[in-house]
């Protein structure tokens, strides 16, 4: 850079010529028309206005001259990156609104489309057609009771009045927990819900009314009608003079509350042990109504045309049991019945494969959604 010199003259100077300083404006402005993008006017932007720039060396060459002549050559590049920094900010402003406007297009959300790729699963339905049986229950005053699936076999089998000879305390129905040494532990995994029947009668106060859900196992093979883990639900009722017709309104309010207004039931005679009278529960074919029977014209494939179902057994509880589990038989008797819940998901929705409500297949559990 020169320095001071009261002869110097700026227009000499090459840099601060008034035909240089237009030159350098044009360039940079026509470098700002050209640039397509942000990126590009950036590059330019540091080229054309950046501390290296030809328009910032000039404007360093200004503080050289003597003081009669920085006013004249200030003003001409003061004229000049003037009229740069307004072009850099018009073009800006340009590609800036060019850019939104493609965004909008180019970055447009049909928010009508799926949020997620990944398909939404849902409660399987042998949870939610056992909290519906719950909540028919539970609106009619009873509780709903658990207990352990790894239970003793006394209360499985001795306090039900099932007695060591029985078949179903073979290994052959039964699956039996072996302890650390081999030996036999005395704990099974339970065959049915009926041990919290026990569990309530020897610890809840009469009256009791409860209704006992759960998991229950049994060595079968898995089929389409068979599988060795399934649920079922029991009910259990103990008070003052209870009867068979208590048992036989609350099997009818029941049905008519799963399968609707109309349905009926009615008993068969049976044998269980823990049960005196006993006897086979049917319903209604909820499909026919019982109009497929005798009638060739309207064949009925779920109740093969006979008119019925059957949906579990019942029974009033044996004195026996009773006993076992310190109720008085004299003062108090009750009643009981128990289903298989996978059994009452086959009627209700038409299933006829067991081995799909096992599998984890959500083909299977969606199309039942999340209702209760």
């Amino acid at each position: 850079m020169s320095a001071p010199n009261k002869s110097y003259d700026p227009v000499e100077v090459e840099a601060l010529k008034p035909e240089e300083i237009e030159r350098l404006r044009d360039e940079a402005l026509a470098a700002f028309a050209a640039a397509d993008s942000l990126d590009a006017l950036h590059e330019a932007k540091v080229a054309h206005t950046g501390p290296a720039s030809p328009l910032s060396l000039a404007n360093r060459e200004i503080g050289a001259l003597p003081p009669h002549a920085k006013a004249d050559a200030g003003k001409r590049v003061g004229m000049a990156r003037g009229a740069v920094n307004k072009a850099l900010a018009a073009r800006q402003g340009e590609l800036e609104a060019d850019r939104d406007a493609r965004v909008l297009v180019e970055e447009a959300v049909d928010v009508t489309l799926p949020y997620d790729r990944v398909p939404a699963g849902a409660r399987h339905p042998l949870t939610t057609l056992s909290e519906r049986i719950e909540d028919v229950f539970v609106a009619m005053g009873y509780e709903v009771a658990e207990g352990p699936e790894a239970e003793a076999e006394w209360f499985n089998f001795d306090a039900l009045n099932i007695g060591p000879d029985h078949p179903a305390r073979s290994e052959h129905d039964t699956f039996f927990v072996r302890g650390a040494d081999g030996a036999d532990s005395g704990v099974v995994l339970r065959t049915h819900t009926s041990p919290v029947q026990a569990r309530s009668m020897l610890t809840r106060e009469l009256p009791i009314y409860v209704i006992c859900p759960g998991r229950v196992y049994r060595t079968d093979e898995l089929d389409a009608t068979h599988t060795p883990v399934f649920h079922q639900v029991e009910l259990l009722a103990i008070d003052e003079g209870l009867t068979m017709a208590d048992l036989k309104g609350t099997l009818d309010h029941m049905v008519q509350m799963l399968f609707g207004e109309g349905m009926k039931t009615r008993l068969r005679p049976n044998f269980f042990p823990f049960t005196e009278p006993s006897a086979e529960m049917d319903m209604v074919c909820y499909v026919c109504r019982g109009a497929s029977v005798g009638n060739p014209d309207r064949p009925c494939r779920t109740c093969s045309s006979e008119g019925w179902i059957e949906l579990g057994g019942c029974g009033m509880v044996n004195r026996r049991v009773l006993v076992a589990c310190g109720v008085d038989p004299e003062k108090y008797s009750g009643f009981a019945f128990g289903f298989g819940i996978e059994r009452m998901l086959m009627f209700r929705h038409n299933v006829e494969d067991m081995r799909d409500m096992v599998e984890g297949d959500v083909r299977f559990t969606r199309p039942f959604g999340m209702e209760i």
